[in-house]
Formats: structure tokens, sequence, C-alpha cells
């Protein structure tokens, strides 16, 4: 290990954090506002990546087709809602709901896989055409069983992982994809060592769109709903905020960064249609560092698996992941000292 070996690796994971600083944000976003697990982030930002490969190979991407079903599955099930709920006046805005506003990214998709049309065309339709999944997954899924317990959520969302990883078998095939770099060049930084425009783009990405995370929730009236949800459900209820909407909408924020961190990762990680499942698992070790609730720590506990990992694979490459989902151990530990522990009295009938 030498200061140039360090420097570089240090720089490689702070690449890896910022993929990671994104993913945590969407995980704690989701889980503090409907209190879901949700273990398919990473398949929908594999999703992302392999449909900004199909553009680049000249096919018509098959999220289309999983979007599809999807969402005629959503509204099938807002469809039956209604009408067990004599609510039959309300079917034609949930036809227009969960019918045809999934289906504006399909159609943009399709035309986009068009011949000549420009690479930023094909980058922006990669992300729209996953923002749709999180949310139909949501009314399919999440929303029947809203009220059960957090250990339920967490099965069906594990479940809901495997059930994706099908899905993206069935439709994209078990070959892996890699995309061209979205930025090209180098920065140096003396002594011969530089720097990619893609890894570059990458930290950048992270900075600009948590600055941006933390003015919506600080300066619209959408964010200041979704924290209201967060901290407290009835009380949000009371003041006319619906959190089966906030739900929704934080399903779509975390699926717009799945889409973006697929875009981003893309060019650097050859993804299959699995492979975003070790991408959420990293992410919830930075999320558990957070607590699942606090933002700034996560994003710190981001960078902290980004440089661990980094440098674990420079020790052993086999055993890197292994390395840095040990880090759960010493912070639940932590965690565990820390909190403040109530002992269950026992009643006894006199």
């Amino acid at each position: 290990m030498t200061p140039d070996v360090a420097l570089i690796l240090g720089i490689d994971g702070l690449a890896n954090g910022a993929v990671y600083l994104l993913a945590g944000l969407g995980l704690v976003l989701i889980f503090s506002v409907t209190r879901v697990v949700f273990v398919p982030f990473g398949d929908v930002a594999a999703f992302a990546a392999l449909t900004l490969a199909a553009f680049e190979t000249g096919r018509v991407p098959p999220t289309i087709g999983m979007v599809l079903v999807l969402t005629a599955l959503a509204l099938a099930t807002e469809v039956g809602s209604l009408l067990r709920r004599g609510e039959t006046g309300r079917i034609p805005k949930a036809l227009l709901g969960w019918g045809v506003l999934p289906l504006v990214p399909c159609l943009l998709a399709w035309l986009a896989s068009r011949p000549g049309v420009p690479a930023p065309v094909h980058i922006a339709c990669a992300v729209l055409l996953v923002v749709p999944i999180a949310p139909l997954l949501a009314r399919v899924v999440f929303q029947p069983i809203a009220d059960a317990s957090v250990l339920v959520l967490l099965i069906v969302s594990l479940a809901l992982h495997f059930l994706l990883s099908g899905l993206g078998l069935l439709f994209f095939g078990p070959e892996g994809s890699r995309t061209q770099p979205l930025a090209s060049g180098s920065l140096p930084l003396g002594d011969g060592f530089t720097v990619s425009g893609q890894v570059i783009l990458m930290v950048a990405s992270a900075v600009v769109l948590s600055g941006l995370f933390f003015l919506v929730f600080e300066r619209t009236i959408a964010g200041k709903a979704l924290r209201a949800t967060a901290v407290n459900r009835v009380g949000a209820r009371l003041v006319g905020i619906r959190p089966a909407r906030t739900a929704l909408l934080a399903y779509g924020c975390a699926s717009l960064l799945a889409g973006l961190i697929g875009v981003l990762i893309a060019p650097v990680t050859t993804m299959y249609y699995d492979s975003g499942f070790i991408i959420g698992l990293k992410a919830f070790v930075a999320a558990i560092i957070g607590g699942l609730v606090s933002y700034p720590m996560t994003a710190i506990g981001a960078l902290a698996v980004g440089v661990v990992e980094s440098f674990a694979s420079f020790w052993s490459g086999a055993l890197k992941d292994v390395i840095v989902f040990s880090l759960l151990i010493p912070v639940l530990m932590l965690r565990s000292f820390l909190s403040v522990h109530e002992e269950e009295e026992e009643e006894v009938d006199q």
C-alpha cells in the first residue's frame, strides 16, 4: 500500500460512496414515510442501466413490456378496490392515473428507440421509463397491507425482489450489458495521476441531487407533506395530508433516484438482471448507519461503505462484500448500547 495506491482507492471509494449515498437516501425516504424497507430499489436501478444499454444497441427496451404488465396489475387492483367500496364515480380518474400516465414514458421510450435519436434523449427516457415501476409495485403489493408490521412488510419486500429478478430474467435475459461513458476526458491531479470524467460526473451528480433533495424537503409543499407523514402519520392525516398519496410520491422520488443511479453506474459496471440486489444491500448498510431516519448520517454511512469497499477489494477481492456487510455488527452494537431500553413489567393479577 503506497500513497498513490491509497489515493486511487480513495477516489474509487468516493465514487462508489456517491452511488450508495443516492440509494441510501431513497431507502430512507421510503422507510420514513411508509415503514417499508424497499429491497427492490437496486432492481429498479439495474433495469434503468439495462434500458440504456438496449437503447445503445438499437433495440426497443424490454422495460416497456415490464411497465405494461405492472400497469395492468395496478389498474386492475385499483378498479377492483373502487368497485368493492362502491365508489364507481372515481373509476375514470383511476383509469387516467393508473392506466394512462404510466404509458406516457413507454410511448416516449418506444419513439426514442428509433435510429438517429441522440444519446441525451436515450438517457432521459431510460430514467423516465423506470419511474413508474416503484409506484406501480406499491399500489399492487404494499398499499393493501400498509398497516401491517414492519417485519411483514420486510418479508413481502424481499419476496418482491425475487419476483422482480424473475421478471428481469424473462424480459432482459441472462446477458450482461455495459454502456458508453457519459463523460469523457479526465482531470489531472499531479504526478501523472488523473481522475476520469465519469467519476467526476458520479460525485457531482450525488452532490447536486443531494442538494436538490434538501431543497425539496425544505422549500416545497410536497416535501413538507413527506416530512409530516414521516414524523407522524396520524397527525398528517388530521391536517389533510393523505398518507397513501405521500407514499406514492415517496416511491416515485425513490424510483427516480434509482433510475439516475442506473445510468450513472452502467458505464463502469457490467449490469445483469439481478445486479441490483447487491447495490441495494450496500445502500441498506449505509441507511442502517443513519438509523433509517437520518439523511446526513446516511450520507456519511454511504461514503464510509464506499471507501471500505474500495480498500477491502485491494486487500481481498473475494471478501470485500463480507467486510462491507460486517460494518453492520459494530453499528448495531453501538446503537443498542446508546439506545434507551425499557424493561417490560409483567402485570400480576391479584
